[in-house]
């Protein structure tokens, strides 16, 4: 694998390092003894699969109130999508930063979300399918959100979304005094 860090401290997208053959390629797409040096965690309990059928579907932009927070590694396995993060975290350099990445099942990457950050994405293709391997189990009411063009942010989306739930589309302004993340 190979680790390519970010802009925002912590976030790390994970490149495929192929080996191929005639029949294809094989690669390691996660390694306790890879992750673990790197301060990656090495211990997901959950996994969640997001499955998208139209071109332009935005999910986001989501994270966890305290004590719930999570850090997510994120990798697209079918189709495409441009990943976004923003980091939330008090104190930190990067605070309300973003960060995004196209993820493709062809090139096989993936992006690892610390704690603190809100996450969304876009999809590029109809019918992409979204792997999340989560470091901490589904906690309800702990879920959190911020609008995906919230004007604090202003996160340049490579496509106009056009396929919003409710929810996302009507999350309000940011407030960092309110913050409870």
């Amino acid at each position: 694998m190979i680790f390519r860090d970010t802009n925002l401290s912590g976030a790390t997208v994970i490149e495929l390092e192929r080996l191929v053959d005639d029949r294809g390629f094989f690669a390691r797409s996660y390694a306790d003894d890879e992750f673990g040096p790197r301060g990656l965690p090495t211990r997901w309990p959950q996994s969640n699969l997001s499955r998208n059928n139209r071109r332009h579907t935005l999910r986001g932009m989501h994270y966890n109130a305290a004590p719930h927070r999570e850090a997510k590694l994120v990798r697209c396995v079918r189709g495409a999508i441009w990943d976004a993060i923003v980091d939330l975290r008090v104190g930190s350099l990067t605070r309300f930063k973003w960060f995004g990445v196209e993820l493709t099942a062809e090139a096989g990457n993936a992006l690892f979300v610390p704690e603190g950050f809100a996450h969304g994405f876009v999809t590029l293709t109809d019918d992409a399918d979204v792997l999340y391997q989560m470091t901490a189990v589904y906690a309800g009411g702990a879920g959190r959100g911020l609008r995906f063009d919230d004007p604090l942010i202003g996160i340049t989306w490579p496509a106009k979304p056009a396929f919003i739930n409710e929810r996302d589309r009507t999350y309000p302004d940011f407030d960092a005094v309110k913050f409870d993340g």
